[in-house]
């Protein structure tokens, strides 16, 4: 049985707010109210503090509400303080540990990665990843499990045509059709890979880190020489690094899959 709260006014506030995150767009307060089990009439009296307080916008013309500036600050504090790469990279570190290659950390920009932690294993090949480099989403293993947790319409924003397509030596989906089957193969294993297509002889596996909303805040992805692991062996190489971005999703306070 769950323990009642110490504050209920404090947490009913705070699922207001939540529950606006989650949202695609702004949401009438019966909607809100409905969702949260809560009465009308609380709904709109904490809707009302928001408000006042900047943290939540209200648009009378659609008698919706969405989220305010305020929000949009707390959002950036999060981006300043670097929770993400300041949680990950002990994680990062002992997945390289324990695997013997590099692992890194990145999330997601536009049609881009870039890469937050980078942990590069002793006497392993260079790579062309590091700290602050972007690489294109649909060419690396992190980028596909970050796209393949993406709904559809956010994918053919992000690629309306094949020429945001960018291609390395040729290497990678070179139409939208390929983009998609390379996804739907990341649903299906669970995990997304790469061979090559970044640097030949050099593949890497990755798996997406969820946040609260269950929506892809980041990606870990381990990355070896091809010629050390047989495919074989790539669904256990997932499952560590499974276990690793799991932890970090629950850092975040987020719900891992």
């Amino acid at each position: 049985m769950a323990t009642a709260s110490k504050v209920p006014a404090a947490e009913s506030t705070l699922r207001v707010l939540t529950h606006l995150a989650a949202q695609r767009g702004p949401t009438p307060a019966a909607a809100v109210a409905s969702a949260l089990g809560l009465p009308r009439s609380t709904v709109y009296q904490l809707l009302d503090v928001l408000v006042a307080q900047g943290f939540v916008v209200h648009l009378p013309e659609e008698h919706r509400y969405g989220l305010g500036i305020a929000a949009f600050e707390l959002s950036t504090g999060f981006s300043r303080q670097e929770p993400l790469s300041r949680l990950g990279r002990p994680l990062i570190a002992q997945l390289v540990d324990r695997l013997g290659e590099s692992a890194h950390l990145v999330v997601l920009h536009g049609r881009d990665v870039i890469y937050l932690v980078e942990e590069r294993a002793a006497h392993r090949p260079s790579l062309v990843s590091d700290v602050g480099v972007r690489l294109p989403a649909h060419l690396t293993a992190s980028g596909r499990a970050l796209l393949a947790a993406l709904p559809a319409a956010q994918l053919r924003a992000l690629y309306p045509s094949q020429a945001a397509l960018e291609q390395r030596d040729g290497r990678g989906p070179r139409s939208r059709l390929e983009l998609r089957a390379v996804l739907d193969r990341v649903r299906t294993d669970t995990y997304a890979t790469e061979n090559g297509e970044i640097t030949p002889g050099i593949a890497s596996v990755a798996l997406a880190v969820r946040d609260h909303a269950g929506w892809p805040a980041a990606a870990i992805a381990v990355t070896f020489a091809h010629d050390r692991f047989p495919d074989d062996d790539w669904p256990a190489l997932a499952a560590t690094v499974a276990a690793t971005a799991a932890e970090l999703s629950r850092r975040i306070g987020g719900r891992p899959r």
